[in-house]
């Protein structure tokens, strides 16, 4: 009896972006079925057309569907760099305060 531990082998990674495009994203919509997570990112863009109740149109750049387990590693991946920003840069503030109108002194 030996307690030998198995050889690890190394594994060489390649990315290949020749075929990827960028996009910019400030906001997310999730969705999920029991074997998937999707996830829509785009862009929310106030509208508001004369006489008519102001509209946020959420124009959809950009869908990724991950099974959970990728999920989890994206959750875990993202956690660790908001962590490591907010160490250098302080809190990220998701609700910032909206400026007040001005008084109508009359």
């Amino acid at each position: 009896m030996t307690d030998e531990q198995p050889q690890q082998q190394q594994v060489q990674l390649r990315i290949d972006e020749s075929k990827m495009t960028s996009t910019y994203a400030n906001t997310i919509r999730s969705s999920n079925t029991q074997d998937e997570m999707i996830m829509d990112f785009g862009m929310n863009i106030p509208m508001q057309a004369p006489n008519q109740a102001p509209t946020i149109v959420f124009n959809v750049g950009s869908r990724v569907i991950m099974n959970w387990a990728g999920a989890k590693r994206l959750a875990m991946s993202l956690g660790q760099a908001i962590r490591q920003y907010e160490e250098i840069n302080g809190e990220i503030n998701i609700n910032p305060p909206r400026p007040q109108a001005p008084a109508n002194d009359n």
